[in-house]
């Protein structure tokens, strides 16, 4: 009798590492991370991370912040 093999599938291993990118991205842009997003071009979040992964400039949030809420020092 022959013994059963695992054979990863590949279509879920480049999800797992899509995920694992994607929650890299919110932390250092700082967006909300929802795996729910992934790949959802209806979220704020999805597009600025495809847009960072074309290449082009993507909106730093932890910036925008900054400068948002410079002058609500107590």
């Amino acid at each position: 009798m022959a013994r059963p093999t695992f054979k990863p599938n590949p279509k879920v291993t480049e999800i797992f590492d899509d995920l694992e990118v994607f929650q890299e991205f919110c932390q250092d842009y700082g967006y909300r991370y929802n795996e729910a997003d992934l790949y959802n071009f209806k979220t704020y979040a999805w597009q600025q991370f495809s847009k960072w992964h074309a290449g082009k400039y993507a909106k730093n949030m932890w910036d925008e912040d900054t400068r948002r809420f410079a002058g609500y020092r107590t």
